[in-house]
């Protein structure tokens, strides 16, 4: 066989056998094809079998990331805390097919994003990590539209509080889990609810509001002129609390410097950190204990008209400075003779109170302060209370000195507490701030002096209010009575002459009291024309709530009634 035949066979054998070859190739193919489209088939039908809790089983559940909380309301049913619906993004590591594409992607929704630290997340070999916590709608929207394999969406609660920092020191606030820190909001885990979360019955449930006493309309005007007073007075703080006599119900309550419970933890300003801003959280009426000054003797001549020793017509030698203990005691209005009892209220004498105090006794001094709840750790609902500092071992002159508020510390709103027996015919109630019925809170009262000696009382307020320092928060109509109290400030355990703790305690309408309103101005460096004592700033608080706010309250304004007495019994 020649060359040329072999050629042209082994060409015709070629051309025979290359469809077969074709065939061959192409059925491979179809079958690498058909395992690939069926491993993905596979894994697609284990996806849709695996259940949503399997598939986040890795995510850490904390006991309050999706509980509810129940809304919090003040006494007429306005809102003042609610849980709004939210997402947060997660992602699980193992599943992101590129995690430079998905950062950059998600960098372009989440702004603040740490490209550095979610590179790690996602690079990492675990199951899940959080990316983002409570997310806004149209984050979620936005995301979804990028379709980022491995990250996913999970139900949470954020709460939410319209009135921002109108009520912060009161309500409270909660951490990014919807657990309560501060406040009400903690009274309510302490109270069972942290359990209901944790047993997860409060996922799911309609909770019935928590009514608060509060008036948040009061509750405003109180806040705006405590942050007002701050500012315009240049002080380091100041506070308010407005009190019912007859049920100890808070009506309303603001400290400031204060705070935003949206936003607890941080607030921008021009662009950076407020580092100050935490300084808000302290709530000063509930949570600070402070010499009060001067409002104290109305507890000491409270309890020397109640004890007998004196009447609003005895008459105490306030002639010359009293020694005691290697100490001398002065007025600083000095009058440089003997006064009434009703002119030792007026002028504020420490030396008449001093010897009030005399009279009754060491023992029978410390006995009636603890009555009225004024040396131990003041009972209410905000777990933000601090304990009185009070001397382990009493001396008489420390009755002395506690008796013109010097050398014991109570908080603000312990004090106000306590002044609400005075005039409201002689029964303790603790402060509360649920609301409740007057019934129970009648029965729950305990008497701490007679009704005679609330009734004197209530003259001695209304006397020091029209005709001595509590001129300056008088409101025509409204029969003001109230007193002053200017202390210096105490700063590392010593008395700095310069500043001082002002402090006003006021009750209306004196021929019926039915509010007690103490305010607390923190070192102010200026007052009305110019004075820096409580009567040029601490009482002018007074005045702007009571004209605001009383109308508010049901007070109606009495003009040259006969009949309005304030030794009217109960």
């Amino acid at each position: 066989m020649s060359l040329i035949a072999r050629t042209r066979k082994g060409a015709i054998g070629k051309l025979v056998l290359s469809p077969v070859r074709h065939r061959q190739r192409v059925a491979l193919l179809f079958a690498a094809f058909a395992i690939g489209y069926g491993v993905i088939a596979a894994r697609l039908v284990h996806y849709g079998q695996v259940s949503e809790s399997d598939m986040t089983a890795s995510i850490p559940r904390s006991p309050g990331a999706i509980a509810s909380r129940p809304d919090i309301v003040d006494r007429h049913g306005q809102l003042i805390a609610t849980d709004v619906n939210l997402v947060s993004l997660y992602a699980e590591p193992r599943r992101v097919v590129d995690p430079n594409e998905a950062i950059e992607k998600l960098a372009s929704v989440i702004p603040g994003l740490d490209w550095a630290d979610l590179h790690r997340k996602l690079t990492s070999d675990t199951g899940f990590q959080w990316i983002r916590r409570q997310l806004t709608p149209r984050q979620q929207a936005e995301i979804m539209r990028l379709g980022i394999p491995g990250v996913g969406f999970r139900p949470e609660k954020r709460r939410f509080y319209p009135g921002g920092p109108v009520a912060s020191h009161i309500v409270g606030h909660v951490n990014i889990d919807n657990q309560g820190l501060a406040g009400i909001e903690r009274y309510l885990d302490r109270q069972g609810l942290a359990d209901l979360r944790d047993i997860g019955l409060t996922d799911a449930t309609d909770l019935k509001p928590v009514r608060l006493s509060i008036d948040l309309r009061v509750q405003s005007i109180v806040h705006t002129v405590v942050v007002d007073a701050m500012k315009n007075y240049r002080a380091e703080a100041a506070g308010a609390v407005v009190i019912d006599v007859d049920t100890g119900e808070v009506l309303a309550m603001a400290s400031a410097p204060d705070y935003d419970p949206n936003e607890p933890s941080r607030r921008l300003v021009d662009g950076a950190i407020d580092k100050d801003y935490e300084k808000g959280w302290f709530n000063r009426m509930s949570n600070s204990a402070v010499e009060m000054g001067s409002t104290f003797k109305a507890f000491t001549l409270a309890m020397g008209l109640d004890a007998g020793v004196v009447c609003l017509n005895s008459v105490i030698d306030a002639s010359r400075p009293l020694k005691m203990g290697g100490f001398l005691i002065r007025d600083f209005h000095g009058r440089g003779r003997p006064l009434t009892i009703r002119e030792v209220f007026r002028y504020s004498s420490n030396i008449g109170t001093a010897k009030v105090a005399d009279l009754v006794g060491l023992d029978n001094h410390q006995r009636f302060l603890s009555r009225l709840g004024l040396l131990s750790r003041l009972q209410t609902e905000l777990p933000e209370v601090a304990s009185p500092a009070a001397p382990r071992h009493w001396k008489k002159i420390n009755s002395a000195t506690i008796s013109f508020g010097h050398g014991l510390a109570t908080t603000p709103l312990q004090t106000a507490a306590a002044a609400a027996a005075l005039v409201n015919g002689g029964m303790f109630r603790h402060p509360t701030f649920i609301a409740g019925s007057n019934a129970r809170s009648q029965m729950d009262g305990t008497r701490v002096i007679e009704a005679a000696t609330s009734a004197k009382m209530r003259e001695l307020f209304a006397y020091n209010g029209t005709q001595g320092s509590g001129r300056n928060a008088q409101v025509s109509g409204f029969d003001v009575g109230g007193k002053t109290g200017t202390a210096e400030k105490v700063i590392n355990g010593r008395y700095a002459k310069n500043l001082n703790f002002n402090t006003f305690l006021a009750a209306f309408p004196m021929h019926r009291p039915r509010y007690v309103v103490l305010t607390i101005v923190d070192a102010p460096l200026s007052g009305e024309r110019g004075g820096r004592l409580a009567a040029y700033n601490a009482a002018p608080m007074v005045r702007d709530i009571i004209t605001r706010a009383a109308p508010l309250l049901g007070v109606r304004p009495s003009f040259g009634d006969q009949k309005a007495s304030p030794l009217m019994n109960y």
